[in-house]
């Protein structure tokens, strides 16, 4: 290299070192692999047991606010940098996404139809509040999340005219899959580290939900296979939770999570007692 190009580009230039881009993947999908599962199979069951045009655009309505998770709170950065930057358009689109999905589901079944979100808008705040925090995979924050995707099938269900009750029904079934879920890992993972586990509240939570889901299919609610498998996640909490659980890395124990929840929201949608509308 000549003399005259070393002076103008110089060895540790850009030229040689480029900066690599953000993709664009990075501005919004969730680092969290587990809130996957648990975001979508309560969207999944809705749509396999209720299945419509507008809860189709529901379920587009709730995409939208789960990937604009991460823009907002790359948005809300005091800094201005190109991360910014690319939160703030990614957050303007997804926000549009949102708003035309809940408006067309409301054009088509009504708007009234849409009234279990105002029960969800709750909790969605309280994770939003523990989130904005850097509190996000706090128990509380967790258990707030899952408590409101449980009402998004119950929503779907609305819009096609189920009546509450039954509607209410899957939701129910939503948060027992959910919230047993997220204490036995917890109390899991902590006790892999040493720390304390909190293993009797995982079971009093899969305990409970074994015992709604039974009320449940005592009133013709649910289908019994469900209670034969919310019946298996207490065994499984047991099993995690016991001096016998497996020495298996977070990853592996997530992907377990994740096939179980995704039989759980097929089963039911096979056997789930669809009423006639309201």
């Amino acid at each position: 290299m000549s003399a005259f190009a070393q002076d103008v580009m110089p060895p540790n230039s850009l030229a040689f070192n480029p900066v690599p881009r953000r993709p664009v993947s990075a501005v919004f999908l969730p680092k969290e692999h587990g809130s996957w599962s648990l975001a979508l199979e309560p969207l999944l069951l809705g749509l396999l047991v209720a299945p419509s045009w507008a809860g189709g655009a529901m379920a587009g309505a709730v995409l939208a606010g789960f990937f604009a998770r991460r823009p907002l709170k790359a948005a809300l950065e005091p800094v201005a940098s190109e991360k910014r930057k690319q939160a703030r358009q990614a957050l303007v689109l997804l926000s549009a996404l949102g708003v035309l999905g809940l408006v067309e589901a409301g054009i088509l079944a009504g708007g009234v139809a849409l009234w279990p979100l105002l029960l969800a808008a709750p909790f969605g705040g309280l994770f939003a509040w523990f989130d904005r925090r850097n509190q996000a995979r706090a128990t509380a924050a967790e258990l707030a999340g899952c408590a409101a995707f449980s009402f998004v099938p119950m929503t779907i269900a609305t819009l096609v005219g189920w009546p509450a009750g039954v509607s209410l029904a899957l939701a129910a079934l939503a948060a027992a899959r959910s919230i047993p879920a997220i204490l036995t890992v917890r109390s899991y993972l902590r006790t892999t580290k040493g720390e304390a586990a909190g293993a009797g509240i995982a079971l009093a939570a899969s305990a409970a939900a074994f015992a709604g889901v039974l009320a449940l299919t005592a009133r013709q609610l649910a289908p019994m296979i469900a209670v034969g498998f919310v019946g298996v996640l207490f065994l499984r909490t047991l099993w995690l939770t016991g001096s016998r659980r497996p020495a298996w890395p977070a990853r592996r124990i997530g992907m377990m999570e994740a096939f179980v929840g995704l039989i759980y929201v097929v089963l039911i949608a096979l056997y789930f007692p669809a009423p006639l509308p309201a």
